[in-house]
C-alpha cells in the first residue's frame, strides 16, 4: 500500500510509525567501523597481557579504548536526541513523548555515571 504508515512491528519502522527505524542509520557504516577499531584495540590489550607488557602502556590503550567507546555513544546519543526524541516530541501525542523523554534522561545518567 502506497503511503500507508508503518507501525512498530514493520520493517524499517520506528517508534513514531515512519522513516528509518532509528537515527543512527544514517551514520551506521561510520559506527561500524568505529567499533571494529574498537574491537582491534581490545584484541591488542589482551595479546599486552598474554606478552606480559608493561602495566602502564596497557592502561594508555584501555583509556584509549573508553575514550572512543564514550565517542561511539555520543555519536547515538546525538542521534537519538534528533531523531527519536525529536520525532516523539513532535508527534503531539504526550504520551510517546513522556516516554521517549524518559528514556533520554535515564540514558544521559547511565552515560554520565560512567564518565
Amino acid at each position: 500500500m502506497t503511503g500507508a504508515r508503518k507501525t512498530v512491528g514493520d520493517p524499517g519502522a520506528n517508534a513514531h510509525g515512519a522513516g528509518p527505524p532509528y537515527g543512527y542509520v544514517d551514520a551506521k557504516d561510520a559506527l561500524i567501523k568505529r567499533m571494529r577499531r574498537i574491537e582491534g584495540q581490545a584484541r591488542g590489550i589482551e595479546k599486552m597481557i598474554t606478552e606480559d607488557r608493561y602495566c602502564i602502556d596497557i592502561l594508555t590503550q584501555i583509556a584509549a579504548i573508553s575514550t572512543a567507546l564514550e565517542a561511539v555513544a555520543g555519536m547515538i546519543l546525538d542521534d537519538h536526541v534528533n531523531h527519536c526524541v525529536r520525532h516523539a516530541l513532535s508527534s503531539g501525542d504526550d504520551a510517546v513523548a513522556a516516554e521517549k523523554t524518559k528514556e533520554l534522561l535515564e540514558a544521559v545518567h547511565r552515560f554520565t555515571r560512567t564518565l
